[in-house]
């Protein structure tokens, strides 16, 4: 299994890591971890406790996709010597950034055959990015067509369900359709600004918290479409997905922050909510 949590670092920082493990299942005895490995780390490590991200999906293409949040740092989700703010495409099982990523170069090719440790970990940032101007990613998933989609959090409203294409930047924190805390205005995005929109976006803020490509055959008349737990919204939302295009549909509430959502063996739809009292639900038809 794939799992990740938070690593402290020098000087009161902090980062993401992201690590294999192998789980030990026998009878009478609790499930165990063995054999865990880190393989990747969010670089470079900041203070604060804000977007860490680190939503993990397995691509159609056998490449492990991590979504990296910018740490509420802002400018980082634009500087390509660090992993901050992106979506990361790696091979889990070397370790390395995969063939094919959009910002490897043959310069950086040489860097690593030279062995120019002073900035290898920057170098390996740039190599393993595969989108970038990223805030806070908190959902990744791939649907039926090996199409990826990201949902993250937005500032002041602004939150986002974007389509995810290699080598595209997503615009933060120089393009939102929301504004800062401060109440600051951030230029919305648009078509000659140079960065990739949004396929759907939400002002007054939802926090989306998760996200699902529901493929299951329970709910067949929302087979391929999004579902996206909302936190401040306390509601499970469907988006209708139609090849590149993204259509706000149903947002049940919930009277609860909805922490995470996901499909079930049977085609059930599983939410967990947030909280000291939080449950597990399972989802099925009348």
């Amino acid at each position: 299994i794939y799992l990740s949590w938070v690593e402290s670092g020098e000087k009161n920082t902090r980062g993401a890591v992201v690590a294999i493990a192998k789980l030990n299942i026998e009878a009478g005895l609790p499930p165990r971890l063995s054999n865990i490995n880190i393989f990747w780390r969010q670089y470079p490590k900041v203070s604060g406790r804000g977007h860490y991200g680190h939503r993990m999906a397995i691509g159609p293409d056998g490449y492990l996709y991590i979504a990296s949040g910018e740490r509420q740092k802002m400018e980082p989700a634009q500087e390509m010597r660090g992993s901050l703010g992106k979506i990361v495409r790696i091979d889990a099982k070397q370790g390395l950034w995969a063939i094919g990523n959009p910002f490897y170069t043959a310069a950086l090719a040489r860097e690593f055959s030279m062995h120019v440790m002073r900035d290898y970990s920057g170098a390996a940032a740039q190599a393993e990015t595969w989108s970038l101007g990223h805030r806070n990613p908190l959902g990744l998933a791939f649907d039926a067509n090996g199409r990826l989609w990201e949902s993250e959090m937005g500032p002041r409203g602004g939150d986002e369900l974007n389509l995810v294409k290699a080598g595209a930047n997503y615009g933060w924190p120089n393009a939102s359709n929301g504004s800062h805390y401060d109440g600051r205005e951030i230029p919305d995005h648009n078509v000659n600004d140079g960065y990739e929109a949004p396929k759907a976006y939400w002002n007054p803020a939802i926090s989306p918290s998760s996200l699902m490509i529901y493929s299951g055959n329970l709910f067949t008349q929302w087979k391929g479409d999004a579902f996206i737990g909302a936190l401040s919204g306390e509601a499970l939302i469907r988006v209708d997905l139609n090849g590149e295009n993204a259509t706000k549909a149903d947002e049940w509430p919930m009277k609860t922050r909805i922490r995470e959502v996901e499909q079930g063996p049977d085609g059930a739809i599983w939410l967990l909510e947030d909280g000291d009292k939080g449950r597990l639900i399972k989802l099925t038809p009348k």
